[in-house]
């Protein structure tokens, strides 16, 4: 059963790897390579249940993460979203979303970091890292809205 799952795991990383490698979008650098893969494990141990695998939410529940525009012009607040939660309705994909995200204290800010460019470089349209420079700039501002 473990070996099943560590050759699924492998066989996703490898797919999205040679999708990354291979898509009309600027090649990415071996660092954002890294912290997309370690994104992806975050993301599945503590995303996933809500957000879905391909990141596409939970109906009128749990808002998608697909959403390119939200994700872009909330760049400098999705940390602290992760971090401390959100509990203010959201405007995603023009549908309103109102059930209180929980935040997640423990991951470390390099896993924010993770997590985040896995989820804005694979389900939205960016096209560099979250550096952990951003991650703790943004956490040392704390508010959520």
């Amino acid at each position: 059963m473990r070996n099943t799952a560590i050759v699924f795991t492998l066989i996703s990383v490898m797919i999205l790897l040679m999708q990354l490698a291979h898509s009309c979008q600027s090649t990415y650098d071996i660092k954002t390579m890294q912290y997309v893969t370690n994104g992806e494990k975050v993301y599945r141990a503590h995303c996933q249940n809500c957000h879905g695998a391909q990141g596409e939410g939970l109906g009128k529940l749990y808002p998608p993460l697909t959403d390119p525009d939200y994700l872009k012009h909330n760049w400098d607040l999705l940390p602290r979203i992760v971090r401390f939660g959100l509990k203010d309705t959201i405007l995603v994909s023009n549908q309103h979303f109102s059930e209180v995200m929980p935040g997640i204290p423990e991951l470390t800010d390099v896993d924010i970091a993770y997590v985040l460019t896995y989820v804005t470089i694979r389900f939205g349209d960016a096209k560099e890292r979250y550096t952990l420079e951003e991650v703790k700039k943004s956490l040392s501002s704390h508010s959520t809205k």
